[in-house]
């Protein structure tokens, strides 16, 4: 469907304000994806303050082309969504989740990661990085390890000593 040259100057304003505030991107390929299943990832993604919208490639190409980013911009195919937050790597986490649950239907195709296009597998490596809770949690079991394994090692010793 065609849209009015006011409304794509409005689109590409968003998706140039989007760009330079969002500190990760994400391009998606949602073919195939419903209406129930888009509408619980919008609502999730939302809750995790990330921004996502669908938007023609052409005019996403146009707002991309004011950008310095670095690198090589991934291919754009089929249709297109962009995800994209102040967290660096929530935008990436929230769609692989979903890309794990409907995986013939959504697809990341790259996306943009301090200031530098990423690969789809990039961006996937990207969001499997764990959060930063669960990283403390791994850091404080490291440091309790050995308190733990020294105090079973005394009891050890007082079961042999008695």
């Amino acid at each position: 469907m065609a849209i009015s040259k006011a409304k794509k100057g409005e689109v590409l304003t968003k998706l140039k304000a989007a760009f330079k505030s969002a500190k990760s991107l994400v391009f998606i390929n949602f073919k195939g994806l419903n209406v129930a299943n888009a509408t619980q990832m919008r609502r999730a993604l939302k809750s995790e303050g990330i921004s996502y919208t669908v938007a023609k490639k052409t005019l996403t190409n146009l707002a991309l082309e004011g950008e310095k980013f670095q690198g090589t911009a991934p291919v754009l195919e089929g249709e297109l969504a962009l995800a994209w937050g102040e967290d660096l790597v929530a935008p990436a986490r929230g769609v692989y989740g979903f890309q794990k649950k409907f995986p013939e239907s959504l697809k990341i195709m790259g996306g943009v990661f301090e200031g530098r296009f990423m690969t789809a597998v990039e961006m996937e490596e990207i969001a499997q990085i764990p959060t930063l809770e669960v990283l403390r949690g791994k850091f404080v079991n490291i440091i309790n390890s050995p308190i733990q394994r020294f105090v079973i090692g005394l009891n050890e010793i007082s079961k042999i000593k008695s």
